[in-house]
């Protein structure tokens, strides 16, 4: 490229930032790319649309929300990813930002029955909010002791949740993060040297209720034994607060978003995948996909990490997330799919679970020896008809069945072995969780394996990153992306972490660093704009809460950037 040319270039990056008018020239609102319009995109888009920011979204498929989508099938419909709505905490405090209430625009339906547990060891639980009951159905099931050893665990937690809660809320960008008011707090309930599993069996004498407070932990993909103890809190958030069916499924979620992004100024561009991130040194200044080049002030990734950055990223880029390092980081597990449109309806529960009568070799062939479970897999199923009739034609089900099983792995060759494998979770489903003669009803359906995911992520793993110790907090890619300027992250692979709620966690903190970067203080209806603890501003950031303090209006204009 010539001097001329370059010129050329940064002139037409530059004027995005003019507005000509009869009467001069007029600053214009700092741009932002979000690139991917999956729930953390959309979430991020509707808090910067509302600070004043102009957002683009740019998105590879026809449709929002990545893998939280329907898809429909001969006319029944199905959630493509995930099922379960839980602490909706997090998408309320988004939505009055925007001035908006989540559960009346989501349609959100609180489940009387959170989902029955079966235990392969014998048993079951019909988990519930009603923590009374609860206890009542775990005397029964284990004794006394085990019954009120869940009434301790659901006080613990409660004092887990408030004291860690700020750790979750807040971004992390260094060992000296420890030393902070947050981290003290949390280290009065954290026990690092604890796994989920061992943090229970303390509590409880009977395997199948560390089981019961445990299998959330694949809600991070990974096993209870090798997830860290924090993570008690899954179970606890479930019990606390419920578990909610967006009717019309909970792919209608990103869709009702990107309505109300819309209505507030965000530009959608669909079926435009990213090609590469545009650089000038190593701050990023746009996208290029094939139908151009579109340039901004920041850029938001909510692609699957790993494969957003080997793909869009060039390697001499990165320094601490190198194509090698990626390569060499541990992943989540994946899942093997089955979507059954079937011509009957089954009275059973919204969602079930059945544990694998040996629920640690289970695991073990999971995560360790990357094996493909035959003997007693786990299994989860959704009956969403019995709360949502219009998933599928009349007097028919959709039935939605979920196996964890490894990533990607040459151990496994999926497309040999996809439909003996389907024939042997049908015959689980049928055997274990009440779904009669289903094979004899199916008049559609589609298969999904580890393979096909690995489409939607790398190396199929649906959790993205696993959640040890060693990826965690500062040591996962963090919100403001530490390997270029500029770019920031969203999703299940920066900070928190996996699971919708802290996909939203990570919108929110993502948001408040960006706008403090463009030295932006956003109206967001009382919400808070900084986080709690002594996270310290940008230099920008602390000039506009001056400003602010002093009552002068912080508009989000060019002169921010």
């Amino acid at each position: 490229m010539n001097l001329q040319q370059f010129l050329r270039q940064s002139f037409d990056r530059d004027k995005r930032h003019f507005k000509k008018k009869d009467n001069g020239t007029k600053l214009m609102a700092p741009k932002v790319i979000v690139v991917g319009a999956g729930p953390g995109g959309l979430a991020a888009s509707l808090m910067l649309a509302k600070a004043g920011i102009d957002v683009t979204v740019i998105e590879k498929s026809a449709t929002v929300g990545g893998r939280t989508k329907v898809i429909e099938r001969d006319g029944f419909k199905f959630d493509l990813g995930p099922t379960f709505f839980h602490y909706t905490e997090v998408i309320e405090g988004i939505f009055r930002a925007i001035g908006y209430d989540a559960r009346e625009e989501l349609n959100l339906n609180k489940l009387d029955l959170n989902y029955r547990l079966i235990f392969g060891q014998g048993g079951q639980l019909d988990c519930t909010s009603d923590l009374e009951l609860m206890k009542e159905q775990i005397s029964a099931l284990s004794g006394p002791k085990d019954g009120e050893a869940f009434m301790k665990y659901v006080k613990e937690n409660r004092k887990k949740l408030s004291l860690t809660k700020s750790c979750l809320q807040s971004p992390w960008k260094g060992f000296s993060d420890l030393i902070s008011k947050r981290a003290f707090r949390a280290a009065r309930v954290l026990h690092p040297t604890r796994s989920v599993a061992k943090d229970l069996t303390r509590l409880f004498d009977d395997d199948r209720l560390m089981l019961a407070m445990s299998f959330q932990t694949k809600y991070l993909g990974m096993s209870p034994f090798n997830c860290p103890s924090m993570f008690t809190i899954l179970a606890f958030l479930e019990y606390e607060y419920g578990i909610f069916h967006p009717m019309g499924g909970l792919g209608s979620v990103p869709v009702r978003m990107s309505e109300i992004a819309k209505d507030l100024g965000v530009k959608f561009l669909l079926e435009e995948p990213v090609d590469e991130v545009l650089f000038e040194g190593k701050t990023a200044i746009g996208v290029k996909t094939s139908k151009g080049e579109y340039f901004a002030d920041r850029i938001v990734v909510n692609a699957d990490f790993a494969n957003a950055m080997t793909q869009m990223v060039p390697d001499s880029k990165r320094k601490r997330w190198t194509n090698k390092k990626l390569e060499n980081k541990q992943y989540s597990c994946s899942t093997f799919m089955l979507y059954l449109g079937v011509d009957r309806k089954y009275d059973l529960p919204h969602h079930q679970i059945y544990a694998s009568k040996d629920y640690v070799t289970n695991l073990e062939e999971i995560e360790n020896k990357h094996q493909v479970s035959w003997d007693d897999p786990s299994v989860y199923v959704q009956n969403a008809c019995v709360t949502d009739p219009q998933m599928a034609p009349e007097g028919c089900s959709t039935v939605y069945v979920l196996v964890p099983v490894t990533h990607q792995h040459e151990n496994v060759k999926w497309s040999e072995i996809k439909d003996d494998y389907r024939n042997r979770i049908l015959d689980q489903i049928e055997t274990k969780l009440g779904y009669e003669n289903i094979k004899d009803h199916i008049v559609t359906e589609m298969v999904i394996t580890p393979d096909e995911w690995g489409d939607y992520c790398y190396r199929g793993s649906v959790f993205n990153l696993a959640h040890g110790l060693d990826q965690m907090l500062w040591r996962r890619p963090q919100n403001k992306f530490e390997d270029v300027d500029n770019m920031y992250l969203v999703g299940g692979g920066t900070h928190p972490g996996s699971g919708l709620p802290v996909i939203f966690e990570s919108a929110r903190i993502t948001s408040k660093l960006l706008c403090d970067d463009l030295g932006i203080i956003p109206d967001w209806n009382g919400e808070s704009v900084w986080f709690e603890d002594s996270v310290k501003r940008s230099k920008k950031g602390r000039a506009a809460e001056k400003t602010h303090r002093n009552n002068i209006p912080v508009k989000a204009n060019s002169t921010n950037v």
